[in-house]
């Protein structure tokens, strides 16, 4: 069973960002998967990223990681929120069915949840996160962490890598904006 917590895997908060991007809004990205990736950008302006697995147990229905994941969108909310908006890597083509399969699952969630919440979210390419983290659209997983690491954070995999990512892309360009 997954923990439910929003800090299953809590990273050191970087407090020293530019005044320009404290919004004193709580920002929210993610890696969606079986193992979630996360950036939350606070209200004070600290950032934290870790993973979330949504790994079904022995015993789980198909529906139940959607649950859980809903279950732990409403735990952020409550503990770190509200939630002002929410972006999330849009991925075009997977390599395996299943791994389409679980993101289509938890791309509905998410954006299920957000409308009735009146939470505004937005997919960002794979192409335009890569290519603002490294300046290569087609970077690798290892190029990814590097990136992260750059900025300060130590993430656990590629996953929380690409969220910490998709974060700075939305704090970097206003959401696109830029």
């Amino acid at each position: 069973m997954a923990d439910l917590t929003p800090a299953t895997r809590p990273h050191a908060a970087i407090p020293d960002l530019p005044t320009s991007v404290r919004s004193g809004r709580t920002l929210l990205a993610l890696d969606l998967g079986t193992t979630t990736g996360w950036a939350l950008h606070g209200l004070d302006g600290l950032i934290t990223s870790g993973t979330a697995s949504f790994r079904p147990g022995r015993f789980d229905g198909g529906g139940m990681r959607y649950l859980r994941f809903t279950n732990w969108l409403g735990e952020l909310d409550r503990l770190s929120g509200p939630i002002a908006s929410i972006w999330f890597e849009e991925v075009r083509r997977h390599a395996a069915t299943d791994a389409a399969h679980v993101y289509g699952g938890l791309m509905a969630t998410l954006t299920a949840w957000a409308e009735l919440r009146g939470v505004p979210y937005e997919g960002v390419p794979v192409g335009t996160i890569k290519r603002h983290a490294t300046g290569k659209g087609n970077a690798d997983k290892a190029a990814m962490i590097a990136a992260a690491r750059a900025r300060g954070f130590s993430p656990a995999d590629d996953n929380e890598a690409d969220a910490i990512a998709i974060l700075f892309w939305a704090l970097e360009t206003k959401g696109g904006l830029r």
